[in-house]
């Protein structure tokens, strides 16, 4: 099973703070709308996503169907296999993708320890 792009989504207090931040620490733009309070940065291989006041908390970020890069992908496990494969292992999920239907969708799950996972497929 491939999960696809793996980045982690920060919750943050002050989006320019946290932008000037990452940046310092090498991080440049690829993408998002600073006034709409969402950023996504890379270092390398390394994919971190900036949002102010969408959620609480951090949770890993998962895109089947993108690589590191954000470029679809010819080949992908969709997130409605992904999905079955989870819940017959006896994973509990807190979202659900709709199994009726192709193309963008989006599940949530917690791990053990309380970490947030959000597997989001956006084509």
């Amino acid at each position: 099973m491939k999960l696809g792009a793996f980045s982690i989504s920060l919750s943050v207090r002050d989006i320019q703070a946290s932008i000037a931040f990452y940046k310092a620490l090498g991080f440049d733009d690829m993408g998002g709308i600073p006034d709409q309070n969402w950023v996504i940065l890379k270092n390398g291989d390394t994919v971190i996503g900036l949002f102010q006041g969408m959620f609480e908390g951090n949770m890993m970020t998962f895109n089947p169907g993108w690589d590191q890069s954000a470029q679809p992908l010819d080949r992908f496990d969709d997130i409605r296999d992904i999905q079955k494969h989870l819940k017959a292992e006896g994973v509990a999920l807190d979202s659900e993708a709709d199994e009726s239907t192709t193309g963008p969708a989006s599940m949530m799950l917690t791990d053990p320890d309380g970490n947030v996972i959000l597997v989001d497929q956006h084509r």
